[in-house]
Formats: C-alpha cells, sequence, structure tokens
C-alpha cells in the first residue's frame, strides 16, 4: 500500500497506459445492467422481509420478500456463472488473462466470488426454513441461517462490485464512467446491507449509548474510504450515501401503503399495514464532507494517514452530533404521527405498549463519556486508513 496518496489524475494516467489495459472489449456487457439490477433486489427483500414478520409473523416459506431475496442470488450467480463459461471456453487469450484461475477453469475474480456467495445464499434457504420450524421465530436478525445468509449476501454483492470495478479500471470514455456509476450504487447496496444487519444496534432509542457510537465508527468509515479512493467519480460518499438512504427511504414510504395484520400469537400491539423500517442514517452530510476532503488532499497528496485522521475526525463530527439530535426527534410521538418519517412505528405487532418507546435505552455502563469518544476517533482512524489502502489496492483490479 502506498504511503502517500495517488492522485486520481495519475490513477487514470497508469491505467491507460498499462499493457493490461483495454485488451479485450471497448465496451461494458449488457449483463452488467442484469447484475446491478439484481443486487439491488437483496436489500429490498430483506427489508420487506423484516417487515413481513413484524407485521404478519412466521407464514411460509414462500413469501414474495424470500423470493425476491433469493432472486437477488441466484440471478447474479447464473449471470456470473455464464460469464466463467465463455470465459474459459470462448475466452480468447487477451480476455483469458484478464481473468483468474479456480480448480483449472478461468474467469473473473468477481465472477467467482459471486458464485460462491450465490451458493451460500440458496444452501441458507432450506437451512433457514428447518430453522424456523424448530425453533420458530427469530429472537436475533444474525440467527445461524441468517448469518450464512448474511455471508453469502455480502460475497455476491461484492463479487459484483469487483466485476464493476475491473470494468471501470479497464475501460475508457463514456463506458468507463458508465461502469464507475454501477460500481457506486453496487457500494450503495452493500452500505444498506450494513446498516440493516447492525439493526438491533442502531434503532433511534439507542443513538445515545457506546455502542452506537462504536458502530458509526468502525462499521461504515472503512467502506466510503475504500470507494471514495477507487471510484472516479468526484461525489463516490455521496453517491454511494444517496444510494443507502434511497433505497430505504422507499421502503418506508412504500410499505405502510399495504396492509397487513399479525397471523401469529402473541399480538401486543394493532398493526393494520406493513410495519416499515426505522429511518436511516444521515450518512449523507459526513458523505459530501469526505467527498470534499479528498478532492482537496489530490491537489496537494499527503500520506494517507494524514488523510485518514482528517477524514475519520470530520466523518465523526459531522454524524455523531446529528445522530445524537434527530434521534430525540425521531422516537418523539411527533415523528411516530408522521408517515414521512415513520418514528417509533418500526416495533413489530409482538412488542408491547410502552413508554420506553419514547426513551433512550441508555444504561450507565452504555453512556457515551471521554473514553468512549476517544475510542470511538481511534476505531474511525483504523477503519478509514484500512479503506484508503484497500481502495489504493482496488484501482489495479482488471481481473
Amino acid at each position: 500500500m502506498d504511503a502517500t496518496l495517488q492522485p486520481a489524475s495519475s490513477i487514470k494516467a497508469e491505467s491507460a497506459c498499462s499493457p493490461r489495459a483495454e485488451v479485450a472489449s471497448s465496451r461494458l456487457p449488457k449483463l452488467a445492467w442484469l447484475l446491478v439490477f439484481s443486487v439491488f433486489c437483496i436489500p429490498i427483500g430483506v427489508l420487506w422481509d423484516i417487515s413481513w414478520h413484524s407485521t404478519i409473523g412466521r407464514d411460509t416459506f414462500w413469501t414474495p420478500a424470500h423470493l425476491v431475496i433469493y432472486i437477488g442470488g441466484a440471478v447474479p450467480g447464473m449471470v456470473s456463472g455464464w460469464i466463467a463459461l465463455r470465459t474459459h471456453f470462448f475466452g480468447s487469450p487477451e480476455v483469458k488473462a484478464q481473468s483468474v484461475s479456480v480448480l483449472g477453469l478461468r474467469a473473473p475474480i468477481g465472477a467467482w466470488l459471486t458464485i460462491w456467495g450465490s451458493i451460500g445464499m440458496l444452501t441458507s434457504a432450506p437451512f433457514d426454513d428447518w430453522w424456523h420450524n424448530a425453533y420458530g421465530l427469530d429472537v436475533k436478525i444474525l440467527s445461524p441461517p441468517h448469518t450464512l445468509l448474511a455471508l453469502g449476501m455480502y460475497a455476491v454483492a461484492f463479487g459484483v462490485l469487483l466485476q464493476m470495478l475491473s470494468w471501470q479500471n479497464r475501460l475508457t470514455g463514456k463506458e468507463s464512467k458508465l461502469a464507475g456509476i454501477f460500481f457506486q450504487l453496487t457500494a450503495g447496496v452493500m452500505l444498506c446491507m450494513l446498516t440493516i444487519f447492525l439493526t438491533e444496534k442502531s434503532q433511534p432509542n439507542q443513538m445515545r449509548s457506546a455502542d452506537f457510537f462504536y458502530i458509526i465508527a468502525w462499521q461504515y468509515p472503512i467502506l466510503l474510504a475504500c470507494i471514495r479512493r477507487s471510484a472516479r467519480h468526484p461525489w463516490a460518499c455521496s453517491m454511494v450515501a444517496l444510494t443507502y438512504m434511497g433505497i430505504q427511504l422507499a421502503m418506508i414510504w412504500l410499505l405502510p401503503l399495504f396492509p397487513g395484520e399479525p397471523k401469529l400469537a402473541p399480538i401486543y400491539r394493532e398493526v393494520t399495514h406493513m410495519v416499515p423500517p426505522a429511518w436511516p442514517l444521515l450518512i449523507i452530510l459526513p458523505a459530501i464532507a469526505l467527498d470534499l476532503i479528498y478532492r482537496q488532499w489530490e491537489r496537494k497528496p499527503y500520506s494517507l494517514l494524514q488523510l485518514a485522521g482528517v477524514m475519520a475526525a470530520v466523518y465523526l463530527v459531522i454524524l455523531l452530533p446529528v445522530q445524537w439530535y434527530f434521534s430525540e426527534f425521531l422516537i418523539s410521538p411527533t415523528a411516530e404521527q408522521s408517515a414521512f418519517f415513520a418514528g417509533n412505528q418500526q416495533f413489530p405487532y409482538y412488542s408491547t405498549r410502552g413508554d420506553w418507546r419514547y426513551k433512550f435505552w441508555v444504561t450507565k455502563e452504555s453512556s457515551v463519556d471521554l473514553k468512549v469518544l476517544l475510542s470511538s476517533f481511534a476505531l474511525a482512524l483504523i477503519s478509514t486508513r484500512v479503506g484508503l489502502g484497500v481502495g489504493g489496492w482496488m484501482t489495479k483490479v482488471r481481473r
């Protein structure tokens, strides 16, 4: 990994002059559209499935939400399988040179990862069905079958991300820009998936706890920094954050439009429509700042550690206070009565009523103090520096 930041202009120039640059095709494959569309099905299906369980309960395996999730896994897997077969059996020597060999078969590294993730997702389906039949409802989001499913989902999304990245780095002109847009959209999907599986520690009622501060500091900066350095668009972080917020807000506003009622006891809360997810994190605000900081550093590069320190500090200084005060509104009765904010409406039918929904769930042990703030900055610094390092490697991905 470089000790100093390499400006985007030099990365582009290096890509164009590299002996591996664009020797096979000058156009983005039409299959890229299908890959990106399919990967969007994953977080949409997961959010829909969570709403289904919160509104109706455990119904049948063949729910629409489950089908959308597995479309998001099966279609990218089949498309990537076709890419692998085409590369190995029909690819020119130049095309095969832009791939990697696994068990004697050649395919792009992103295609291999997508195939493995698809197999993991489809394997988790019967496992999840057996788990529910044996143990009933999940107590936590990340049950064993859901953990396998989550790993498969991330592998599929990351595999698609790498395929878009390799096309961005190999192609030129409009084709490279389109691949770059797909790259950022897929990164936004990954950010959305990450927030979904951290829901249990990220409810508005928990946004003044130490655990939430650690999640904010450790989980998200690595993805934002990685995409910021590897993407060629000057507003890459902002596009990633907007994609995440767009998916989340669409589900918040669309799901309550459909009727739904509980079918599994115990029922403690009257529900007449599909339960929406909680309001998304306002990551868009620090994302804009990170884009501006990176653009300034491109003009006058310094060490990656210095860049990571500035990005981590600005990220926390913006996001933590914003979520601290905005969460107070989200747990208020005012927000609960607003369809726009869907405040306090994300609780399932089997949750009891009470004032606890309008309070912060913070104990003395989980309260925020100076130690928590300093630890959060240290975590954000490490996460950002790792992200920048990985992003530097990703600028060279062509296979």
